[in-house]
């Protein structure tokens, strides 16, 4: 049974920083695609990862590239998310997820669009102040 479990919410100032951390089991994070979403209060969750991490590379959106750094330790089977210079608008529901499909080798690709993850985290609340 895959389960992924979020860490590290919480309230921050805003150009503050948090790590988030989303800890896998059922899954290796080295074999499959890996992904932070975002839900804003009153929003559906976007339909797109903020930050998703594979075996082919690791990609950002623009609206927090330069600022979050995702990796993975893949001997704790913990995929994390660093967040520098929050923003207000970066209060939202942080959820983790995983593509168990793919990899980013052995021919597949990562994506980032939601339609492709299968297994969710509950996600961990995420205020910044202002």
């Amino acid at each position: 049974q895959v389960r992924l479990v979020e860490s590290g919410g919480g309230t921050v100032a805003a150009g503050g920083s948090l790590t988030l951390s989303c800890t896998a089991s059922g899954v290796r994070t080295n074999n499959a695609c890996m992904g932070w979403f975002r839900q804003t209060p009153g929003k559906k969750r976007e339909e797109f990862a903020i930050a998703m991490i594979g075996n082919d590379g690791i990609e950002y959106d623009d609206s927090v590239k330069d600022r979050f750094n995702v990796s993975r330790d893949n001997a704790k089977n913990i995929m994390y998310l660093q967040m520098n210079s929050l923003k207000p608008e970066g209060t939202a529901i942080y959820s983790c997820a995983a593509d168990m499909r793919r990899t980013g080798s052995d021919g597949t690709s990562c994506y980032r669009r939601d339609l492709m993850y299968e297994a969710w985290g509950q996600g961990t609340q995420v205020t910044v102040s202002s």
